[in-house]
């Protein structure tokens, strides 16, 4: 980016930012997550590092928080509460060693990794051993005294006291408890479980519920009624401590602890060097989701308070520490173009293509905005600036268009009126814009990749690129030719060998054999997903029937409504649909189902989420439809099992706020018996 640009996109940044915090931090509320504001920063850090004459003092990099409400005395800190650099990678994160190494390049580097809070951070003071006042962290210099509503929490002593072993710390300590001046500083944190709890009594009264444990902590210490604040059970972290003489930020941690505060004892760390910090992230970003409270990543600081001190600040950062934030769930990228594609049933989806963000730990580029509908709801125009997320943590999702960093030189968005691959003519069903060709190479292709699929016919080693290759040099036109297929055919293709192509004959050969329900799967009729053709596989028992079913027999299948029937009535009518019929059945043997056994979780509904050990979870609805049993991909209320394995995803998290019962995997295998 040049540098008139780079000006003109800081202007825009540092004006959205303004305009966010002002929401948060006086207003108590915000149009946009946590994580994409700090995008917004994160981003205006780096333009302002690479065009450092662009940084002005106005800057929202060059303060801390906001303005301290009117409503509060205000409170002077001694010692300014600084904020900290965000850092999103390891790669970002080597970075920070390789500058300040540069500072002190003789120096014995040891690092101390704590938990990142999220929270409200305070200011604790105690004078002869009482706490005096506490204070919001405020605009860093000037905080607001919540001293009645800290003085609530549980967590935090009213009077120093000595509760450690460390003989050498208790010297230092000692003075301090009757006499002097100590500062404690922490987050004050609202636990997981009574954020639930919280927004459950919100939404019994009809009130809106808080978006998150950050905004419900800072709203509950900002209290005027004190028994408020006790209601909501706020809870606090201790992290930093002024006044005794201590030479290690580590023993800074064990001193609070024997003054009787909390910190984040069993998941700090003292690292010696840059590799043992990113396995202690590794560990902790694992563990995140299983802890009370919310983290969004690790504080790691220079052990050495001298070393500390000695690297003093840049703007209102210290040197000497670093926020390691967790990749964000969102954050803020551009699109640089939209472009069209079109599925198996011929829908045209318009698709984002974004500038590469991490979200999630996952390297984001394209995001698919559904239909035309969707991106005039976004208001979104090519070049704009995005937050994105993923839905259920997976699929990459756009949701919000920042139209304040618009430069106007954003262009808008039509979708075609003809097929953009075959140019055929294109009808609209409700939102929807589906090719009409069925001959169209877009749709067939995309029906081949959905045939040899993993639900599907689960042909091992044939993928998307090995199919455009098979199709590119004319050695197939559909999914009938898969099987006629030889080895001395593959091996001419470039990158295959004799063995890769014996290889990927076998795979074939091996998946002639299929289930009835994975076969209708893999024809790829419109509407017709796994479990609906698992539905038409029970009720009519062979392809037979199904063909032969009239438009009245389908409608009579439970959970088939007049849309899908007329669809499969239709596509086993159509003649180009027949004659691919017949060809394909000449090659496979298709397995009707089994008669149901009628076993202990007969008509009982599970749903499946995360990894299991000891088998697929494709294995796991078979056995449980061998019994008579109903798999299902989405919970409510008439589930009746939700089979959890490792890394289990939002299901996990539904299934608990409806009460649904929750087996693991060695409990749910135990009910199949």
């Amino acid at each position: 980016m040049d540098r008139t640009h780079a000006k003109e996109r800081i202007e825009k940044l540092k004006s959205a930012i303004n305009k966010y915090r002002y929401q948060y931090h006086v207003l108590n509320k915000l149009e946009i997550s946590d994580e994409a504001l700090d995008s917004l920063k994160h981003e205006l850090k780096i333009l302002e590092n690479e065009f450092s004459d662009l940084r002005t003092p106005d800057s929202p990099t060059m303060r801390v928080e906001g303005k301290a409400l009117d409503k509060f005395k205000k409170i002077t800190h001694k010692t300014p509460m600084l904020s900290l650099e965000d850092v999103f990678s390891e790669e970002e994160f080597s970075d920070w060693i390789e500058r300040i190494s540069k500072l002190a390049p003789k120096a014995d580097f040891a690092f101390y990794g704590e938990l990142k809070f999220d929270g409200l951070a305070l200011s604790i003071v105690y004078e002869n051993g009482v706490l005096i006042h506490a204070a919001t962290r405020g605009d860093g210099k000037v905080g607001e005294d919540i001293t009645n509503n800290v003085r609530t929490i549980e967590s935090i002593p009213l009077k120093l006291e000595w509760f450690g072993i460390h003989s050498s710390l208790k010297k230092i300590a000692e003075p301090f408890l009757s006499k002097g001046r100590i500062e404690v500083r922490g987050e004050a944190i609202i636990a997981k479980k009574n954020f639930e709890t919280i927004n459950r009594e919100q939404k019994r009264k009809g009130l809106a519920a808080y978006a998150n444990t950050r905004n419900l902590a800072a709203g509950s210490l900002r209290q005027l009624d004190p028994n408020v604040t006790v209601s909501r059970k706020p809870d606090f972290f201790a992290y930093e401590l002024f006044g005794p003489a201590i030479e290690l930020h580590s023993e800074k941690h064990a001193l609070l602890r024997s003054l009787g505060f909390k910190t984040g004892r069993n998941l700090e760390n003292l690292c010696k060097n840059e590799r043992l910090i990113f396995e202690y992230y590794k560990k902790i970003a694992a563990a995140r989701e299983k802890l009370p409270y919310n983290i969004d990543g690790l504080v790691v600081s220079i052990d050495s308070i001298k070393l500390f001190e000695r690297l003093g600040v840049i703007g209102k950062a210290p040197r000497g520490s670093i926020a390691f934030k967790f990749s964000p769930k969102e954050s803020i990228t551009k699109v640089e173009d939209i472009i069209v594609q079109v599925g198996r049933t011929g829908a045209l989806t318009p698709v984002a293509i974004l500038r590469s963000v991490e979200i999630g730990g996952v390297t984001v580029s394209r995001a698919t905005l559904h239909n035309e509908n969707k991106i005039r709801r976004l208001e979104l125009k090519i070049g704009d600036s995005v937050i994105v997320g993923r839905a259920g943590d997976v699929i990459p999702d756009i949701r919000k268009t920042l139209k304040e960093l618009r430069t106007g030189k954003e262009k808008d968005f039509h979708m075609p009126r003809h097929c953009p691959v075959c140019g055929h003519e294109i009808a609209k069903e409700e939102v929807i814009l589906r090719c009409i060709n069925k001959k169209c190479q877009a749709r067939s292709r995309e029906n081949l990749y959905h045939f040899v699929s993993r639900k599907a016919l689960n042909i091992d080693g044939l993928g998307p690129k090995i199919l455009d290759s098979l199709l590119d040099n004319g050695l197939i036109q559909d999914a009938a030719d898969i099987f006629t297929l030889k080895e001395g055919d593959i091996a001419l293709l470039e990158r295959f060998g004799e063995k890769s192509a014996n290889n990927l004959i076998d795979a074939i050969r091996s998946s002639r054999r299929v289930s009835l329900d994975r076969f209708i799967f893999a024809l790829g009729i419109l509407h017709i997903g796994e479990e609906t053709a698992h539905d038409l596989a029970e009720h009519f028992g062979s392809l037979g029937k199904l063909e032969r079913a009239s438009l009245e027999d389908l409608i009579n299948v439970p959970n088939i409504g007049e849309v899908v029937a007329k669809s499969i009535y239709e596509w086993f009518r159509d003649e180009h649909n027949k004659k691919f019929l017949q060809k394909l059945l000449r090659q496979l043997d298709i397995r009707n189902p089994p008669k149901r056994a009628r076993g202990a979780p007969f008509g009982k509904t599970f749903v499946f989420t995360g990894e299991l050990e000891l088998m697929s979870r494709d294995d796991a609805k078979e056995k449980v439809r061998a019994l008579g049993g109903d798999p299902s991909e989405t919970v409510s209320k008439k589930t009746s099992y939700v089979v959890a394995g490792a890394n289990p995803g939002s299901k996990y998290a539904r299934a608990k706020k409806l009460g649904v019962q929750i087996l693991n995997e060695k409990e749910f295998l135990k009910l199949l018996k």
